[in-house]
């Protein structure tokens, strides 16, 4: 069964969560596919709060900049990425064209054999950033997350814990 599904929210919309329950709902075993680096003690708190709810279900991957690979290295189980806007940012830093391999991650989602569920962030909800850098992030990861919605077959906003089905959306022309 291939299937891609993007789960976007704001800052802890419960995202994730329920982007962990819906993977592990697919088979009952899945990889999760960590983007995000521990470069200070408050990410790797972060990180080990998350690896905490994770059970021994989960096989567990770090893919900081070479997203396309492990997920074509990954494809006999559903997959977990978390998070698409983590991995921007590394891209971004590490100087790579973050417009090439979000179009390559697009293109690949057809080709794989096994589901994979998407995490981002919607960070274009808020004010417009005072600086040209926090803008071209905003923006790019605006970018990202179209390119990737769209490839997706179904996409979900999640507020407050609850997720909104938008993709497929039957009430759209």
């Amino acid at each position: 069964m291939n299937k891609a599904i993007l789960i976007t929210g704001g800052a802890r919309s419960g995202k994730s969560a329920y982007a962990e329950r819906v993977t592990l709902g697919l088979t009952g075993h899945a990889t999760y596919i960590a983007t995000a680096e521990a470069l200070d003690d408050e990410m790797a708190q972060r990180i080990a709060l998350h690896q905490a709810r994770r059970g021994p279900e989960w096989t567990n991957l770090h893919a900081p900049l070479d997203l396309c690979a492990a997920l074509q290295g990954s494809d006999t189980q559903p997959r977990l990425v978390d998070c698409l806007t983590l991995w921007l940012s590394n891209l971004m830093f590490a100087d790579r064209d973050w417009r090439t391999e979000g179009a390559a991650l697009a293109a690949l989602l057809p080709t794989l054999n096994a589901p994979v569920v998407f995490v981002t962030n919607e960070v274009g909800a808020g004010i417009v950033p005072e600086n040209a850098l926090a803008r071209a992030y905003r923006d790019a990861a605006g970018w990202m997350n179209q390119t990737i919605a769209q490839a997706c077959d179904e996409v979900f906003l999640t507020v407050s814990g609850y997720p909104i089905r938008v993709k497929p959306n039957d009430h759209l022309p």
